[in-house]
């Protein structure tokens, strides 16, 4: 127990450690503002900068909130092992940007020690799952020629593993780093100061009103908010935790079981990261790193999104229609001229971004935008937030800690693709994987969403893409699938890994808030999104449903047709009507010839379907009619 003697300076330090997160986090705000306007200013300077004072926010952020001293201590030396790396990387900057540099042996450790220090600032921002990964590699980057196999790289020399994953910007301020601190980190501010201005609270309302006529009521209403606000956050876990709080108990009170109710608000803030216009900010990194321009990126990723959430909504009214719901009075929402305005402004903030990107402005300057429309209209409304220290000081240290881990996590990434390019594992995986299909599209397909599934499981959705698609990419292209219909393959199962046991973190998040059991929230929510397991399959056997690809509009519209039948036929399989379980074989087999076997196969199942749902329509009206 703490004596009073102790729990003064525990308060004190306590203080200043907490001075010290704001201080920094308004030079990391700063920063992040200045470079989306003016932009960079200097490639070492911003990555390695950035890196020394994420890491120290995390490092503080801890030794306030921590009552170990043997916690303090580890934090005390990893603030040091940051520092005199970065101290040493500076030292040699101008020699390492001109190439004519040669390692000394306190080059050597002391990068080694920024290494270990980013591993442990990983550990600390995301859990051990990531941190665990990047350390794994960095072991077998240097010891891989002893490992057996396929494995086993041609030996890689301490220095040139030190070249490339410290003094360059190859390894953990590489282009990820670059993208990240250049680019994604203004839409962490934006989402930050929509939570200021309470617009994610309006957002909730918005969902409430528009389902509140639904049987499903609020677990339809969790999937338009989530989703609305999913598409800013860049997490999952952030998603649920921010609007689960509101919508799990509502879920709750209309009558759903609490394992319904965490797996509804899970599998919805998962396909936020999937949803278009930012995409939890992988949108951005992915033009960057295939190459493809962004707003080809966010239309190519609008249908299948509308098709996930379509089928979410079809399983949520389909298991509503099986259960002994409470009948209550339907919801009225009103708004007042604040909230209104409110919604406007996420409106006119989001379509602000894209217009300015359409015009030809860096996706920096668009964010940039994006922010400034949302303070003006927002303080313009709301005044009394300017002198709101309290809600100042909650953003600040969000947009700060948020913006901090995201820029330590890729920091971590960048040590896994280091290592990879080093090695080139990752193109004897993707060989692996060939031949272990024998060129079979299906079951390359197949073992690339169950290794996608595995390696996102426990990362957030940035590292999870950039990891995944490093060692499983090459795979889809050896087999000629086009690059951006591969990355969204990719990134479709690193995000659905948040709601795929046994590592489901956007379950395990959202399991205390319903007081459920988490394994059987997981397993809930991935019943409730098994279109969204199938839609990445659809997409590369009907390569159509991505919208500007190159592909006529008529075949699109083919494609949209097919898997849309296919998707509402899924969701209903997952949760047939009583009585009526036999539906579930028949409807599984029509989604499967609707997407696999072709156009001519494909009409024959979609005239099925359309029959199937006709005459099950038409026996439930007669049921309602003589009941």
């Amino acid at each position: 127990m703490r004596t009073r003697e102790d729990t003064v300076p525990y308060l004190n330090r306590s203080a200043l450690a907490d001075h010290a997160v704001l201080l920094l986090s308004l030079v990391v705000i700063g920063v992040v503002l200045y470079v989306s306007v003016f932009g960079v200013f200097s490639d070492s300077y911003l990555r390695v900068g950035m890196l020394l004072i994420g890491g120290l926010v995390v490092i503080l952020s801890g030794f306030g909130q921590s009552d170990s001293l043997w916690d303090r201590a580890l934090l005390a030396l990893t603030a040091v092992a940051l520092s005199l790396s970065v101290y040493q990387y500076f030292g040699a900057a101008a020699e390492i940007e001109t190439g004519l540099y040669f390692l000394t042996s306190t080059d050597i450790w002391l990068g080694l020690l920024g290494l270990v220090a980013v591993i442990e600032l990983t550990r600390r921002s995301v859990g051990s799952v990531m941190a665990l990964v990047a350390g794994t590699v960095l072991v077998y980057g240097a010891f891989g020629h002893l490992a057996p196999g396929f494995l086993r790289h041609a030996g890689i020399s301490t220095e040139e593993l030190m070249t490339v994953l410290w003094f360059s910007f190859d390894g953990v301020f590489g282009r990820p780093m670059a993208t990240v601190v250049s680019t994604i980190l203004i839409f962490i501010v934006f989402g930050a100061l929509l939570e200021l201005l309470a617009i994610d609270l309006v957002l909730v309302r918005l969902a409430l009103a528009a389902t509140g006529r639904l049987r499903s009521g609020p677990a339809a209403a969790a999937t338009v908010a989530s989703g609305l606000f999913g598409t800013i956050s860049g997490s999952a876990v952030a998603n649920v935790v921010g609007t689960g709080v509101i919508t799990i108990p509502l879920i709750k009170k209309r009558g759903f079981s609490p394992r319904f109710a965490a797996a509804v608000e899970s599998a919805a803030s998962s396909g936020g990261q999937i949803t278009p216009p930012i995409m939890g900010a992988v949108a951005f990194i992915m033009a960057d790193v295939t190459s493809v321009p962004y707003l080809t990126i966010c239309a190519a990723a609008i249908v299948p999104a509308l098709l996930y959430y379509g089928g979410l909504f079809v399983a949520i009214s389909s298991a509503a229609r099986n259960m002994d719901l409470t009948e209550e009075a339907r919801p009225k929402v009103d708004f007042n001229w604040r909230e209104l305005v409110q919604m406007a402004i996420f409106v006119i903030a989001l379509a602000g971004i894209v217009v300015t990107m359409v015009g030809g402005a860096s996706p920096a300057y668009a964010g940039f935008v994006g922010v400034a429309l949302a303070a003006v209209m927002g303080f313009t409304i709301r005044p009394d937030l300017l002198t709101n220290g309290k809600a100042w000081l909650k953003f600040i240290r969000s947009a700060g800690l948020i913006s901090a881990q995201l820029v330590v996590i890729v920091g971590a990434v960048g040590i896994v693709i280091g290592v990879l390019n080093l090695t080139g594992v990752g193109l004897r995986f993707a060989s692996l994987l060939s031949s272990l299909a024998e060129d079979q599209l299906i079951l390359s397909l197949i073992l690339m969403a169950v290794a996608c599934l595995l390696l996102g499981m426990g990362m957030p959705t940035v590292p999870a893409y950039l990891i995944i698609v490093l060692v499983m990419g090459p795979s889809l292209q050896k087999l000629g699938v086009p690059i951006v219909h591969t990355h969204m393959f990719v990134l479709y199962f690193g995000v659905l890994s948040a709601i795929t046991p046994p590592v489901a973190l956007a379950a395990f998040a959202a399991a205390p808030i319903a007081g459920s059991a988490p394994m059987a929230t997981a397993l809930e929510a991935s019943r409730l999104a098994l279109p969204g397991f199938v839609i990445p399959f659809a997409f590369i056997y009907n390569p159509a449903l991505l919208l500007g690809t190159g592909f006529p509009v008529a075949q699109s519209l083919q494609a949209i047709l097919f898997v849309l039948l296919a998707t509402i036929l899924i969701s209903r399989a997952c949760y047939p009507r009583r009585g009526k379980g036999f539906m579930t074989p028949v409807g599984l087999t029509l989604a499967a010839g609707l997407i696999f076997f072709g156009p001519v196969v494909s009409w024959i199942a979609a005239a099925a379907a359309v029959g199937l749902m006709f005459f099950d329509r038409l026996e439930l009206t007669t049921k309602n009619q003589i009941s």
